[in-house]
């Protein structure tokens, strides 16, 4: 296992452009936001560009983004974004980045679909060359030969990508199974990727998200047929909510609720996009007409499936909205059932208890995978790694897409084959070439966050005030001047999120104290504006940290009078 000490990028160096590279950018040592850079003498290639979802350590943010700094300074040797496949994580992150990238995107038709919907909505679609390519094509951009290799995975047209250069081959897998009864798409090009092997291959860029999983994933069409027998004995109104993105799974919930007689409604606004993107490029053409939202009332309770978006309690979505019977349309009670078709991403693990509780005390009954077999992951198990070596038989395997748990997992999968790994994290730079594979480099990365319309630095002032907010409130003093600097009228203080607008006689002691320390402020202090408000503000900040026990945010608002 190969894990060497690296020095930090510099502007005047050149280390991150030699050769043949790989750097991370996101995904690699986490769940989500895969943005990942393939380098080759100075010309440079984006393979994916997704988003990751906050959990509760960050509270203050919703949407995550991967920091393009790096490459974004070097844009003009930026020959595209390529892309593996149409899930949120590995294609979210594209409109939202792209302004700073600006360069050609290229994906396989459904996915096109998808991001074409998504740079609509941004205003970009005119802006952006968008590229259709076909599943298992092969096209060549710049120093790049690539090579598209279809995969099997929990929606359509997933592919692994192969890039040779003049200094060898790798294959990047994307997120992959080897599924022997996939219910949309087709199989994995096993015999695609046998003949890459033969030819050669230096190393496997490899999923890990289930490297600590022994066996295989198991098969989609077995969800199908036990989601199919499970409803036949339900009575009551059923809602299944699963990933909008997993159309595999989709089309499962809707030929099982066909076969057990009931009308189906989609409750979520992302499933009718990416159902309508799968029609567009061929998938799901034999679905019946589904219930429009409004129409759900009308349908008798024993004849009708939900399905529903927000399997992650995600607080806006529609389960949620369910759950705590604020949807305008969509009602659980007494008598009814939820079944859970998903996975729990870590770090959702207490929003998800939370929905399954409000559901629970409403009276509807609440499956999971842990109590009947709704659910297969769409990644790679232990046994289907072991597959894929042998098919490709790399000389090296580096494991990302998972956090350091599941990287560390497949490394020693990998050693166990004997295979040399190479362990990254995000902003590694690893030379493939020329000569033996090692970590040459550091660049720049981090995370931003989605903020409305704007995209802003995690760990930027803004983010860090509102943390700040969240966790010990905000405290405005208000107060008058004259133009000698002294104080007219009594201060006021407003402090939303510590004092209640009951707790009078607190504000009045609280304000009462603040009154008595502008006053006491020297002459000097006051004639000299910027150290009148440093004063105000400890002193300010002191006296809410004697009765609260808090260090909130403090801002000062003076008038001139």
């Amino acid at each position: 296992m190969a894990r060497a000490m690296s020095r930090r990028f510099d502007q005047g160096q050149d280390e991150a452009s030699k050769g043949f590279i790989f750097v991370p950018l996101g995904g690699t040592g986490e769940i989500g936001m895969n943005f990942n850079l393939y380098g080759c003498d100075g010309a440079w290639l984006v393979v994916d560009c997704g988003i990751g979802f906050a959990g509760p350590d960050l509270p203050e943010v919703d949407i995550l983004l991967p920091d393009p700094v790096f490459i974004a300074g070097q844009r003009d040797a930026l020959l595209g974004i390529v892309v593996t496949h149409a899930h949120e994580d590995h294609i979210g992150g594209i409109a939202r980045l792209w302004p700073q990238l600006r360069c050609p995107v290229f994906a396989t038709p459904f996915t096109a679909a998808l991001i074409r919907r998504k740079l609509n909505e941004a205003g970009l679609m005119r802006d952006v060359e968008l590229n259709t390519v076909s599943p298992g094509a092969g096209f060549t951009l710049g120093p790049f030969r690539l090579r598209y290799f279809a995969m099997t995975h929990s929606t359509p047209e997933s592919q692994a990508l192969a890039l040779t250069t003049c200094y060898g081959t790798v294959l990047h897998t994307g997120d992959w199974k080897f599924d022997p009864a996939p219910v949309v798409g087709g199989l994995s090009d096993e015999a695609g990727l046998q003949a890459l092997g033969d030819s050669g291959v230096l190393a496997i860029v490899s999923d890990s998200t289930n490297a600590t999983v022994e066996g295989y994933s198991g098969s989609e069409l077995d969800v199908k047929k036990s989601l199919e027998a499970l409803l036949m004995d339900l009575p009551g109104r059923v809602a299944i909510t699963c990933f909008a993105s997993n159309i595999a799974r989709v089309a499962s919930v809707v030929e099982a609720g066909v076969a057990a007689g009931r009308h189906i409604a989609l409750v979520g606004r992302s499933l009718n996009n990416y159902i309508a993107a799968a029609q567009e490029a061929g998938y799901l053409r034999d679905v019946p007409d589904f219930i429009p939202e409004k129409a759900i009332g009308g349908v008798p309770d024993n004849s009708l499936l939900l399905l529903v978006t927000g399997s992650q309690g995600e607080p806006r979505a529609a389960l949620a909205r369910i759950a705590a019977d604020t949807h305008p349309h969509a009602v659980l009670g007494e008598g009814d059932t939820l079944i859970f078709s998903s996975r729990v991403i870590p770090g959702n693990e207490r929003a998800i208890a939370t929905v399954r509780d409000s559901l629970s005390r409403r009276g509807v009954t609440v499956i999971t995978d842990e109590d009947e077999f709704t659910h297969v992951s769409g990644h790679p198990a232990r046994e289907e790694l072991r597959k894929l070596y042998r098919l490709i038989r790399p000389q090296y395997v580096v494991p990302t897409h998972g956090t350091w748990r599941h990287l560390s997992a497949q490394a020693a999968l990998a050693q166990e084959s004997g295979i040399a790994t190479i362990l990254l994290e995000n902003g590694d730079v690893l030379q493939f070439g020329p000569g033996r594979p090692a970590i040459v480099d550091t660049v720049p990365t981090g995370r931003m966050a989605v903020d409305g319309e704007r995209i802003i630095p995690l760990k930027g002032g803004v983010m860090v005030s509102r943390r700040r907010m969240l966790f010990n409130g905000i405290v405005v003093g208000s107060f008058a001047m004259d133009s000698a600097g002294r104080l007219r009228g009594a201060p006021q203080i407003s402090a939303p999120g510590l004092l209640d607008e009951t707790e009078v006689e607190l504000r009045n002691e609280v304000q009462d104290e603040f009154d008595m320390l502008l006053r006491r402020l020297s002459a000097e202090i006051r004639n000299d504006e910027a150290a009148f408000i440093s004063a105000a503000k400890t002193g300010l900040r002191k006296i809410i940290g004697k009765h609260f026990g808090k260090k909130p945010l403090v801002e000062l608002h003076s008038i001139q009078v």
